[in-house]
């Protein structure tokens, strides 16, 4: 009986929060609004949307879902639906917040671990840029200097606001269903976003990008023209280029698709693995590819508010996992799960990372079989979304950033029509190079840094030999694919021809 009451007044409250939104929204329009330049009643009326999707989405979830197995079709493609309709909800909300919302969306729509439901959904906020009234901007120019990058007025106000309510609705899931946590997201999210309020910082932050990757010609950074940047102004070099992503583009420009995706692969590892710095919002709009370059083309990295320095002991905790990953070794898999503090969950990380279980006996880059598939379907159904919420909590923040790149890159290279074996190679690689980067500890004798480094070079050496193998896999399976494509043009060209010649006949 207790319980019962316990769960008929979370959902009166709920149904109350939910009635009081749409009371709240319907008595404060956009027309009314529109006439008023007030940053608290702006905040108050992004709060009262936010809360009402959000529980909107939760009751939906829970009532929709109310009764059904969890292990049937049924319950899955029931899912999947409400999957689908909350994350059109959720992005229905932030387009008409816009501002940290926007980038609260984009966030989402990078990880990976999300349903794909919402990370496709979402991911059409990458190419938001959210308009604003010149004339507020102007007083912000004036005052300044002439740029190219400008913080919104108020932003700084509005966006300690919509953060405040973010975590009030994280927190108020969690207390309404337990089992679903994401204060680790928007804990998380406010670690990223803090640093794109100050331009200064953003500068600093491409210069060190513009540095670490000077010697490698495949990669483009704007200069910063100091002199006229402040921490609300950041002038830059402008750079030309087309999104990444942008496949009409490549193909009229004849740069291989394969070939960026490689590039991009290369980037994202030397930054996680050897620099230890990465760039952590590198999204479609923030990655152009500028025909110039000696290889036919060059990457432009823009945007550097989001940056993360990654610990020291993460990163090179990270190379030992991915060198782990590559040679299938479970134990020390499992060795650095207990190190992350993740215990059982890090059976997983084969999974994640690779696209094979654990216990897999495929190569790399080739996926499950079916057997293997079928065999996961059936462990993974007995994970709950408390399994899932005490993983992600479990993680250190550097983990869950490198998650985040992760997803982006995969993305991106699926989206480029690369297979699979190109992002691992190029993490595989650059893992063990980072390695190889140990920083001399004083404790260390002069000997055994010259073993260590002696080990590493002889693993270096055997990983190579296993690369240059499935990199001549790689390079045969791609001339096979781009024969066939051009076969198949070759082919529909023969096709127009040939109608062409026979249609006077045809005719007559």
């Amino acid at each position: 009986m207790v319980t019962r009451r316990r769960i008929f007044n979370k959902y009166l409250i709920a149904g109350v929060i939910a009635g009081a939104g749409v009371t709240f929204q319907a008595l404060t329009s956009n027309s009314f609004l529109s006439s008023i330049d007030s940053p608290f009643i702006n905040g108050v009326v992004r709060s009262s949307r936010a809360l009402f999707t959000i529980t909107s989405t939760v009751i939906d979830y829970k009532f929709s879902l109310y009764g059904l197995n969890p292990h049937t079709d049924d319950y899955r493609l029931t899912l999947s639906e409400l999957h689908l309709r909350s994350a059109k909800r959720i992005l229905t909300m932030c387009e008409a917040n816009k501002g940290i919302y926007i980038k609260a969306g984009q966030f989402v729509a990078a990880i990976r671990q999300v349903p794909k439901e919402y990370s496709t959904t979402l991911s059409s906020l990458q190419d938001h840029a959210i308009p604003f009234q010149f004339e507020s901007i102007k007083h912000v120019l004036v005052s300044n200097l002439v740029a190219v990058k400008v913080q919104y007025p108020g932003l700084e106000y509005q966006m300690k606001f919509d953060l405040v309510t973010m975590s009030l609705l994280s927190k108020s899931v969690g207390w309404i269903f337990p089992g679903y946590r994401f204060q680790w997201l928007v804990a998380e999210f406010e670690k990223s976003i803090a640093s794109e309020l100050d331009f200064i910082a953003e500068a600093k932050n491409l210069e060190r990008i513009r540095e670490n990757f000077k010697d490698n010609s495949m990669v483009r950074v704007p200069n910063v023209f100091w002199d006229f940047t402040t921490r609300q102004v950041m002038t830059m070099e402008f750079c030309r280029g087309r999104k990444v992503d942008d496949l009409e583009f490549l193909k009229e420009r004849g740069i291989s698709e394969v070939k960026v995706a490689k590039s991009l692969a290369e980037v994202f590892a030397e930054m996680i693995f050897v620099h230890g710095f990465l760039h952590g919002d590198l999204h479609p709009g923030n990655i152009l590819v500028s025909p110039e370059g000696k290889n036919g083309f060059s990457l432009v990295l823009l945007d550097f508010g989001i940056c993360k320095q990654l610990n020291e002991d993460f990163r090179l905790k990270y190379c030992e996992l991915w060198e782990a990953l590559v040679v299938k070794d479970s134990a020390k898999i499992q060795e650095i799960g207990e190190y992350f503090g993740v215990g059982k969950y890090s059976r997983y990380f084969p999974v994640i990372f690779t696209g094979r279980t654990i216990d897999s006996k495929s190569t790399l880059g080739e996926g499950m079989s079916v057997e293997e598939r079928n065999n996961l379907k059936q462990e993974l159904k007995s994970l709950k979304m408390e399994d899932i919420s005490s993983f992600m909590e479990s993680l250190p923040t550097d983990f869950l950033t490198v998650l985040r790149t992760d997803g982006l890159l995969r993305s991106l290279t699926s989206k480029l029509g690369a297979p699979l074996r190109v992002r691992l190679l190029a993490y595989a690689e650059y893992a063990l190079y980072g390695l190889s980067l140990k920083a001399d500890s004083k404790s260390d004798s002069a000997i055994e840094v010259v073993l260590f480094r002696f080990k590493i070079g002889l693993r270096y050496i055997q990983l190579r030999v296993l690369f240059g193998i499935l990199g001549l896999v790689s390079w045969l399976e791609n001339i096979k694919h781009t024969s066939t494509r051009r076969f198949k043009d070759f082919l529909a060209s023969a096709g127009f021809v040939v109608r062409n010649l026979y249609r006077p006949l045809l005719t007559a």
